[in-house]
């Protein structure tokens, strides 16, 4: 977790296995869409640069057969100092030792800050 929160790209990536995908809730087909780890990383790595004070808390972690589920919820502020707090959980299939898989349900209602403020900052590049 401390990788993700400081945007540590290169440990994040030695995590997942060749080719694997990650899987978030929403709209789409299928109810959702998945993102390729170039792509998580970048996402993550986002909101590592806009979140302050950006942090998981309340994690469990169970295991499975083929992984561990884990549930939490990512909490921080926006740059304008609003706190943002959104409930996750991570179905995780590991192959070996890597990340294979991950299929992401949070509280989309919850990043609706955070799309505002990447929509905001596109329109500003723009």
């Amino acid at each position: 977790m401390t990788a993700i929160t400081s945007g540590d790209v290169e440990t994040l990536r030695s995590l997942y296995a060749p080719g694997a995908l990650i899987w978030h809730n929403g709209p789409g087909d299928g109810g959702g869409s998945e993102q390729s780890v170039d792509d998580n990383l970048r996402t993550l790595r986002w909101l590592s640069r806009n979140l302050s004070n950006f942090r998981y808390e309340e994690v469990r972690r169970d295991p499975l057969p083929d992984g561990y589920v884990q549930r939490h919820v990512l909490r921080g502020d926006l740059p304008d100092g609003t706190p943002i707090e959104m409930a996750a959980c991570l179905f995780v299939t590991v192959s070996g030792d890597r990340i294979a898989r991950i299929e992401e349900y949070a509280d989309t209602r919850r990043s609706d800050p955070l799309r505002d403020l990447a929509a905001a900052q596109r329109a500003a590049r723009a």
